[in-house]
This record gives C-alpha cells, structure tokens and sequence, in this order.
C-alpha cells in the first residue's frame, strides 16, 4: 500500500461517508446538482462506471433506476458499505480498485464514466494526469465524464480561515509566493485553482462542456448559528442554483466543483 492509500483508507474507516452528501444541507445541494448534471448525459441502457465510489451514493440511486453501474471504490470499508447499501441490485458490480489503474476494464467499455472521489486525494502531477487517461481510455467515443475537485481557494477560506484561524500557515502549505497553488506530498485533500484544474485536459482527446459549482457558500453559511432552511426553500435553492452555477463569477464561492467533457 502506497503513502497516499495509507492516508486514504486511514481517514475513511473513521469518517461516515455515508452521511456527507445527506445531513446537511451542503451536501444535499451538492448531490442534488451533480445528478441533475449526471442525467443530462443519460440514456436508456447506457453503461456507467464510476471511479471513486465511496460508500454508493451515486452508484446505487442510479443502480435503482435500472442503469448498468460499475463501481470502484479504492478503501475496503467505504466499498463493505456500498456493497450493503447496494444488496439485491444485480445491475451493481462494485471492485476494489484504484484509479490509477483500471485495467481490469476495455478500452471504451462505459458510455459515461464519473471520478467523484480521486482528484481530491491526488497530490502527483503524474498521478492526476494517470487517473484522468484511464477514465478517458475507458469510455466510449463520444461519452461524457464527469470529474469532481476541490478549490484551493475555498479550502483557505473555510478551513484555515474560517474554522482553524491559521490563514498564514494555509497560504504558506498550499500556495507559492506568487499565488500558484502547491500540492504538497502526504496531504489528505489536495485542492486546485479552476483554470489549472481545466488545463490539466488541454491535450487530452475531450472536448470541454463545461465547469459547474456545486454546492456554493454552503460550508461556511450553514455553520452560522441562525442558518434556517426550510424544504420549500432548499426546492427552492437548488432551482436557482442550477441556473446560475456554470457562471465564472460563481465558481470560485464554492467548495466542491464538477468538470464535464467528452471523448473524442
């Protein structure tokens, strides 16, 4: 097991994935908005594959609507728990596995293939550009892939800033004296700058759809003692959210991003 497995599978056998994208309204918004992205590109027998899978959130609600799903989940609890949550649904083959290699899988195999969960653990240049090769290998001509990643940004605001109060020592961990963002070796969660993230695909054979954020201010407003969001009002959030969250101006309030694009 490398460092970074290490440092993975450390985290998630203590942290309750499960409830992420549930509890909170942050992570209800952020669910509810990539979903909308997922079945924007969704048509009937299609093959999905994603790489990253947690504990199944995505991979067992689109099992459920009958879609032929693949997951893959690098950490044995959090795939111990999707296989749970995913009994019964012979449309759900769930493996352990890295997305660095998917070998295990044919060239152009799937017809929309998702890495929700490895861009934010990926510290090596190498690595990353690794991931996203196997993601584009294994899908179809003319599929579309949906990669999430975190802003660097947004993690100085809520977490140094916000949470921990130690906005110097952020700025010196995760940038370079010109503002560059670093991502150093043994991080758990590695952030991006928007434009880097983006360029990362300049010469890879995709065409870019778009960026969308997906979950806004909501990590740092729902931590204010007086948030109230009522379900009418959360219907209500995610309507306007999807109108106006492939906006430039809008990308950089929010901490969690999805990049679309499809194989040439």
């Amino acid at each position: 097991m490398s460092k970074r497995e290490e440092i993975v599978t450390s985290f998630y056998n203590q942290y309750d994935e499960s409830a992420r994208l549930v509890k909170s309204r942050q992570g209800q918004l952020e669910y509810a908005v990539t979903m909308d992205y997922i079945h924007r590109h969704l048509k009937k027998g299609h093959k999905i594959l994603e790489v990253g899978a947690g504990t199944g959130r995505y991979s067992v609600a689109l099992a459920k609507e009958g879609y032929d799903m693949t997951a893959v989940e690098l950490t044995p609890h959090n795939l111990d728990v999707l296989k749970e949550n995913g009994k019964g649904l012979n449309n759900l083959h769930a493996y352990q596995g890295d997305a660095l290699d998917l070998s295990r899988f044919e060239d152009n195999a799937f017809d929309v293939t998702l890495v929700f969960g490895p861009m934010y653990h990926l510290y090596e240049e190498t690595d990353r550009h690794k991931a996203i090769d196997e993601a584009i290998r294994v899908t179809k001509k003319g599929g579309v892939l949906i990669f999430a990643f975190i802003s660097a940004h947004s993690i100085m605001l809520t977490n140094y800033f916000y949470q921990w109060g130690t906005f110097g020592e952020g700025l010196e961990e995760n940038f370079d004296e010109n503002y560059n963002v670093k991502h150093f070796k043994e991080q758990l969660f590695t952030g991006y700058d928007i434009e880097e993230f983006e360029g990362m695909f300049k010469d890879k054979a995709t065409e870019y759809l778009t960026t969308a954020e997906v979950d806004t201010v909501m990590e740092i407003i729902e931590k204010v003692p007086t948030f109230r969001l009522s379900d009418e009002d959360f219907e209500r959030l995610v309507k306007y959210h999807l109108a106006i969250c492939e906006k430039r101006e809008m990308l950089g309030s929010a901490t969690h991003l999805i990049y679309l694009c499809r194989k040439k």
